[in-house]
């Protein structure tokens, strides 16, 4: 199952944790583990018993992955009570998600209903992610932000109604400029 990249993420990601023993203490190791079998399960279309090992995994981590998510091993779930995490989410390598966050659909969708996740991507607490959207390599997704539209690569969203920070900051420089500008033209009478 390459459990041993998913130890040495959450050791390189959690500087609290102080030995390998210690990752198997964490509900998001547990999760991920069960998540592995109720996948392969799930392949097998062995329906019933992927979901019984996945709703055992749910009462054990208070973590909620459908078996039929696809994810990489190397998923880092920290603090990860309420996480919910729907059946056609596809979430990459390096990922950290946060308590709270929900991989979610719309309930309007059909066939892929759920995000999908890109590599090195970050997902803060009690963020809601909703539809069969995409979110780029190493984007941020801040705490309680809720987003509906694909998020560009290395873009960082936050607020309620998720929004692209970047580009309201280059927006707000070119207002400055122009203010600049008309003062200037202002001052030399022009």
């Amino acid at each position: 199952m390459g459990l041993s990249k998913l130890i040495k993420m959450i050791k390189t990601h959690d500087p609290s944790v102080r030995s390998t023993a210690e990752v198997f203490l964490y509900q998001g190791f547990w999760a991920i583990f069960w998540h592995k079998l109720a996948h392969r399960l799930y392949r097998w279309k062995l329906f019933f018993f992927a979901r019984l090992v996945s709703q055992l995994s749910r009462l054990l981590t208070l973590i909620e992955i459908h078996p039929g998510a696809t994810m990489a091993t190397e998923v880092f779930i920290d603090h990860g009570t309420g996480v919910v995490i729907g059946e056609t989410a596809v979430v990459g390598r390096n990922v950290i998600i946060f308590h709270g966050a929900t991989l979610g659909g719309t309930g309007k969708d059909v066939g892929k209903r759920h995000p999908t996740v890109e590599d090195d991507v970050m997902i803060g607490a009690n963020a809601t992610i909703i539809g069969p959207i995409t979110i780029g390599k190493g984007a941020k997704i801040g705490a309680n932000a809720i987003v509906v539209k694909d998020v560009p690569p290395g873009t960082t969203i936050v607020g309620e109604i998720g929004r692209d920070i970047n580009q309201e900051c280059s927006l707000r420089k070119e207002i400055e400029l122009l203010s600049q500008r008309v003062s200037e033209l202002e001052k030399n009478g022009d």
